[in-house]
């Protein structure tokens, strides 16, 4: 397995403030690249804005200010958005960047210079809000958006196409050679039945009636189109075509890095018909693969600043703690799939998981290991019976389990795998009895063997749930007296004798069920929002 990976979420359209669904998507990405760090791996994390369009520049001038100022003002929103999550991106891309710009120009002239791009007129549907272009068939007979439902515009104006057609062909041979390059594989198949085989058009990639955008060097009158503008990000900000282009040569061009593009599925035809295209006219090796992950929902659809129904992280941040928004994100919706936030589903994963089940186990070792061994872990033991023998194979197992989970893009299930050893100890606990060891002197060796397992659990739990709790985890590491945590000692039982531990605050406080769910509901009805550094 390659020891190089490149993750990217979809760089987003600041057209107005993120909220709690544009987290989900980048904490998802983060915990996956956390998570490759620990193991060893050679990681890139990047994120950022799709600043450019007829959206951008038409908000603009409702607020009264440029372009370049609207987004300027938004892009701070994000970035506290993402310190506040914790997020632990590499770098943060920009399409206003002028290291984004100029690449972009030199793009488009390599293409038109190949002949991949031609210039003709487009007559057709156009949706701003989308920034996408549909067929009379597409918008019906309302004119609607098949995406959004919003009216559309007729446009007939001169524009550059890109020659789809060229490179149809290639590009189902490479959805046949590379069968997860589109996952999930239903979405591989909507592509190709919606958009391939009923003819593919060729693409429109500049624009004259609106002005905020890259210019084409070889046509000053046209901007570059949205789409070619912004996709090119991922490899615009490694240095692609720019004086230094090591992070490029290292983390693109090196076929044994892995790159994977996490995307929402409402810019999945861009991504996995258009991008790899693009790729193939400029020479470049295509990503390895594109997970379209689910939407977070609410009880009333999509959630979006227009239906005023977007929750802000902030509150939730605030009166939860990072932590617990970040474990609700991860386990509550399984990743590639679509879920519903609501109120009461947040306090019960909280209370079920953090508390009840990896903070209860933490809280029952400490003061076990305390009461029995004067607060010192004892040596780990080998196996007095099947019980023992039972929940040293699971440590192991789940450890390979959550590897193999997490590196199919499986994160929720991992994490789930993790829950489950950890409601094993407790249970481990239960039949064990401790407390009835601690009677017999007989019985000390496998009281010993007993605690030390627990403790290895618990330290065992933290360093795999460590990617979301980014900040409860060293908490944990201090409480069992653990100065340098290290993944590679999840499989080492014993490792943990002779620490001491201390009895330390709770790990996550109990929820009242009927309060919280009664104050999340209030911060939906009215979320606040945090100002911009």
């Amino acid at each position: 397995m390659s020891k190089k990976f490149y993750i990217t979420t979809p760089i987003y359209y600041p057209s107005a403030s993120p909220h709690l669904g544009h987290a989900y998507c980048t904490t998802l990405c983060d915990v996956i690249v956390r998570g490759k760090r620990m193991r060893g791996f050679e990681t890139f994390f990047l994120t950022g804005l799709d600043e450019h369009g007829e959206k951008i520049q038409k908000n603009a001038e409702a607020k009264g200010v440029t372009p370049q100022e609207f987004v300027d003002e938004v892009a701070t929103r994000f970035l506290s958005l993402w310190d506040a999550m914790k997020i632990s991106n590499d770098d943060f891309i920009r399409t206003t960047q002028p290291r984004h710009e100029k690449t972009v120009q030199k793009i488009f002239s390599t293409m038109l210079e190949k002949g991949d791009i031609y210039l003709s007129t487009y007559t057709g549907w156009y949706c701003v809000h989308e920034e996408s272009y549909w067929t009379a068939t597409q918008v019906g007979d309302d004119h609607l958006c098949p995406e959004c439902g919003r009216p559309c515009e007729k446009k007939d104006e001169e524009a550059y196409f890109y020659r789809c057609q060229k490179y149809v062909d290639d590009l189902l041979d490479f959805y046949d050679q590379n069968p997860l390059f589109i996952t999930p594989e239903s979405r591989k198949n909507e592509m190709v039945n919606t958009f391939i085989k009923p003819g593919l058009m060729d693409l429109c990639v500049s624009r004259t009636s609106f002005s905020w955008g890259i210019q084409v060097v070889e046509n000053p009158s046209h901007v570059v189109y949205v789409w070619l503008d912004a996709l090119t990000n991922y490899i615009t900000a490694l240095g692609y075509l720019q004086d230094d282009d090591s992070l490029f040569q290292k983390f693109w061009m090196d076929e044994e890095t892995e790159i994977v593009h996490v995307i929402g599925a409402d810019i999945n035809r861009f991504h996995t018909i258009y991008w790899p295209m693009f790729l193939t006219s400029l020479g470049l090796r295509r990503p390895s693969r594109v997970f379209v992950h689910g939407l977070l929902m609410m009880k009333d659809g999509k959630m979006s600043k227009s239906k005023g129904n977007a929750i802000s992280a902030y509150p939730l941040i605030e009166r939860y703690g990072v932590d617990a928004v970040r474990y609700y994100l991860v386990s509550e919706v399984p990743f590639g799939q679509n879920g519903t936030f609501t109120p009461e589903q947040f306090v019960m994963r909280i209370n079920q998981d953090l508390v009840n089940n990896f903070g209860n186990l933490m809280n029952r070792t400490v003061s076990m290991i305390i009461k029995y061994f004067g607060g010192v872990v004892p040596a780990y033991n080998a196996p007095c019976d099947a019980l023992d023998e039972e929940l040293d194979a699971s440590i192991r197992a789940t450890k390979v389990a959550y590897e193999a989970l997490n590196d199919d893009l499986q994160v929720t299930q991992a994490y789930e795998k993790v829950m489950e050893l950890i409601s094993r100890a407790n249970k481990y606990i239960e039949e064990k009895a401790p407390w009835a060891l601690a009677k017999d002197e007989a019985k000390k060796g496998e009281l010993e063997g007993v605690m030390a397992r627990l403790a290895h659990v618990v330290y065992a739990g933290a360093l795999m749930l460590s990617p979301i709790l980014v900040e409860k985890c060293g908490e944990v590491y201090a409480t069992l007296g653990i100065d340098k945590p290290d993944y590679e000692e999840i499989d080492k039982l014993g490792v943990l004798a002779g620490n001491e531990v201390h009895k330390g605050e709770v790990l996550f406080p109990r929820l009242d069920a009927v309060k919280e769910t009664e104050a999340i509901i209030e911060m939906m009805n009215g979320p606040k929002e945090k100002a911009a550094a």
